[in-house]
């Protein structure tokens, strides 16, 4: 089992996951691959995430959880082993992104009259 999230990657690369994986949601990828697809299926979205995209690999393997992740680019988490476990950790905000969030959750829960 496989699943992958993608952050702010084209739609051709979105498209060709769909050859592989079945899409629930839009930017997550679920399916059952072989160890081969699974790791260029990685690669490639690792080239395409250049600068501003990101991506989350899940799958399973022999481990005590039972699965693995890796992470790559802009994701807004980050992987930390704590004695062979895998968690996710969400690194404390800079004033700056936080002030960013902030912004655009008021603009979420506050839209602008069309009046």
């Amino acid at each position: 089992m496989i699943v992958m999230i993608l952050e702010h990657m084209t739609p051709a690369l979105r498209g060709e996951l769909t050859r592989w994986l079945i899409e629930p949601h839009t930017g997550v990828y679920v399916g059952h691959v072989n160890a081969m697809v699974r790791d260029r299926l990685w690669e490639k979205c690792c080239k395409a995430a250049g600068a501003t995209g990101g991506v989350v690999q899940i799958y399973t393997t022999n481990t005590e959880q039972h699965f693995a992740m890796r992470i790559r680019g802009d994701t807004q988490r980050e992987i930390v082993e704590l004695e062979g476990l895998q968690l996710i950790r969400i690194p404390e905000l800079t004033e700056e992104a936080r002030n960013r969030a902030n912004k655009r959750l008021r603009s979420v829960n506050h839209p602008p009259d069309m009046g």
